[in-house]
């Protein structure tokens, strides 16, 4: 009876451990951004140090967190990102691996996640 216990035991915090572990990030300190000014038909690569906001043009571009996700899962990064044009024209998470799901869209720009460094 006690052996089974231990086994018991030991599989609960086996199990516990291996899922509580798939939920790790790793933070890093710059979100890079890719900014596409439709006016101008142009593409950027703008790094954005977290904590610090970074004039681009017209944008004002704050990058709040950037992380990036347990190394043995499939590689995935996510930034709090808030953009400014005189007004807040964006603030939330951006997610690399899907990055139609929450980019920036609106008449004038395109921005989306590649990756954080």
């Amino acid at each position: 009876m006690k052996c089974l216990a231990r086994f018991l035991a030991i599989f609960v915090v086996a199990v516990f451990g291996f899922t509580c572990a798939s939920h790790a990030y790793i933070e890093h300190n710059t979100a890079v951004l890719r900014v596409l000014n439709k006016a101008a038909g142009k593409v950027h690569v703008v790094r954005v140090p977290v904590g610090h906001s970074v004039e681009f043009e017209k944008l004002n571009i704050v990058a709040r967190k950037c992380m990036q996700s347990d190394p043995f899962d499939a590689e995935n990064y996510f930034a709090f990102i808030e953009i400014n044009e005189q007004k807040q024209i964006f603030g939330g998470w951006m997610n690399r691996n899907e990055p139609g799901k929450n980019p920036l869209q609106n008449p004038d720009w395109d921005v989306w996640l590649v990756n954080c460094e």
